[in-house]
C-alpha cells in the first residue's frame, strides 16, 4: 500500500532520527535517559525535546534480572488501546524489552498526562496488517526500519487494566 508523501518536517525528522550517528546516539544514550527525563516532565520531554511523535514509557519486568526496566518507544492509538513496535530500529536483532514483555507481559505505562497498568499482547499477522499502514504513517521511520532488516517487526497491544 503506498504511504502519503511525508512534510518536510517529517522527512528532516526522519532523517535526523535514522542516519548512522542519531541511531547511535539513540541507542547509546536517548533510550537510557528519555525514560527517566519523560518520566519526570509526566510526558512533555525527551533528549530532543518535546515529542514529535505519540511516546509512551513502558516499565516491564527483565526476563533475566527480574528488575523494572524501562523503554521509552513510539506508540500508536488503535481501538482504544496503545500499539508498541518491536522495531529496534531496524536491528537484526528483536529490542531486549520484547522477550521482557513476553516473559512477563505485566507493564506500567506512562502517557503524557497519565500512568496505568496494562497486559502486552502480539498482534497476530492477520492484527498486524490492519494496523500496519497506520503505524507507518504515524511512525515514519519504520519505513526506514524495515529496510534493515529481514525479520518479522513485532506489534505489541498494551490492554489497560481496569482495576476492580
Amino acid at each position: 500500500m503506498n504511504q502519503p508523501a511525508l512534510s518536510k518536517k517529517d522527512q528532516l525528522i526522519v532523517w535526523l532520527t535514522t542516519n548512522k550517528a542519531a541511531t547511535f546516539f539513540i541507542r547509546k544514550v536517548a533510550s537510557k535517559l528519555d525514560p527517566i527525563i519523560f518520566k519526570a516532565t509526566n510526558g512533555r520531554w525527551t533528549t530532543f525535546g518535546p515529542p514529535q511523535m505519540p511516546m509512551l514509557t513502558m516499565t516491564a519486568i527483565g526476563k533475566k534480572s527480574g528488575e523494572p526496566r524501562s523503554v521509552q518507544v513510539a506508540s500508536v492509538v488503535h481501538e482504544g488501546h496503545y500499539h508498541v513496535v518491536a522495531s529496534a530500529m531496524g536491528q537484526e536483532k528483536h529490542p531486549a524489552w520484547k522477550a521482557n514483555i513476553e516473559a512477563n507481559p505485566n507493564v506500567t505505562v506512562q502517557v503524557t498526562g497519565s500512568r496505568f497498568e496494562a497486559v502486552a499482547e502480539r498482534l497476530t499477522e492477520d492484527e498486524k496488517s490492519a494496523i500496519w499502514s497506520k503505524i507507518k504513517q504515524a511512525i515514519p521511520q519504520i519505513n526506514v526500519y524495515e529496510t534493515r532488516t529481514d525479520r518479522s517487526i513485532c506489534v505489541f497491544r498494551l490492554r489497560k487494566v481496569i482495576p476492580s
